[in-house]
């Protein structure tokens, strides 16, 4: 397959409503930084979470490549806001993971739709992941409070939680949408909490609402296809 063929694919399957709000919600973001005369790498980031979050939502395995590029982009910002969990948080494991996510989804994609095919955990998958996420974020938080961060509450629920997500993401499993929305949500708190002590992160914040939405709108696509699949 070449790269105009690869591009095609990445883009079919998408619904009429999709195709005009999903690049409206960018364009918005967009606008919306450039007016606020927001940080350029803080938009350049928002493009690309939004993008990897949407691309990620449809199957496409092109949200990896995408990501890498928000990732470095967001950990330069993470690192001037002193939110030193989510630094390496990118920095060491969402690059490496955007890398085997690639290989991983590559191995399960439906051969006629381009789309990778979406799985679920059993009860005791469930319980194990969501002791570890809240046991490993307590014990962070006391880690980020010797190293002075800005918001160890939040910045160790969202990282540990973060690490989770992206395991059931590359493990293709629904679950992971109601990771990202506790994720979505305390990032929201936390980067407007930024911006009031004079952070110029505007789209950073409209990064995260965005973010929020599109995970709630996911874990009911994936839901819904689970669901037929089953029946």
């Amino acid at each position: 397959m070449n790269l105009v063929e690869f591009v095609k694919s990445e883009f079919s399957g998408w619904q009429g409503y999709e195709k005009i709000i999903f690049p409206l919600g960018i364009l918005f973001i967009i606008m919306l930084a450039l007016y606020a005369k927001d940080d350029k790498v803080a938009i350049v980031s928002a493009v690309c979470g939004i993008s990897y979050t949407i691309l990620a939502g449809k199957g496409k395995i092109s949200c990896f490549f995408i990501g890498l590029c928000g990732t470095f982009c967001y950990s330069f910002i993470a690192y001037k806001n002193g939110l030193f969990g989510n630094l390496m948080l990118y920095l060491l494991y969402y690059c490496p993971m955007q890398i085997v996510g690639i290989f991983k989804w590559k191995k399960h994609l439906d051969i006629n739709t381009k789309v990778i095919k979406k799985t679920c955990l059993v009860k005791s998958e469930k319980f194990y992941y969501l002791f570890s996420a809240l046991l490993l974020s307590i014990l962070f938080m006391w880690i980020l409070k010797f190293m002075n961060d800005a918001n160890p509450m939040i910045d160790s629920i969202t990282t540990v939680f973060s690490v989770v997500g992206l395991i059931l993401t590359v493990k293709r499993c629904v679950e992971q949408w109601y990771i990202w929305t506790i994720v979505n949500a305390l990032s929201v708190i936390m980067w407007i909490e930024a911006y009031m002590n004079g952070s110029n992160c505007l789209a950073t914040i409209f990064m995260w609402a965005v973010y929020f939405i599109l995970g709630i709108y996911f874990l009911f696509c994936w839901n819904k296809e689970l669901s037929q699949v089953i029946k």
